[in-house]
């Protein structure tokens, strides 16, 4: 294989994994800043938002997920 075939690939690699990292840290802060986008994600992608739950359980982080559900129980009265 050409070395710099080689470099191209490792070079396209990186940057395919820089921008999931940075595209799963602006998720991440989306839904940290914003209850009514954690709502949307609640309808259409309920995996995620249970993701985005778990990891604030386990690092410290508790009471996110219930002070959701309450607030959106009582919009939907």
């Amino acid at each position: 294989m050409n070395p710099q075939l080689g470099k191209k690939i490792f070079k396209g690699i990186l940057l395919v994994e820089l921008l999931g990292v940075a595209g799963a840290y602006a998720l991440y802060f989306k839904m940290d800043t914003s209850q009514d986008f954690r709502q949307q994600m609640c309808r259409r992608l309920p995996s995620i938002l249970e993701v985005y739950y778990k990891c604030n359980e386990w690092s410290g982080t508790y009471g996110i997920r219930e002070r959701d559900q309450e607030s959106w129980l009582s919009n939907k009265n």
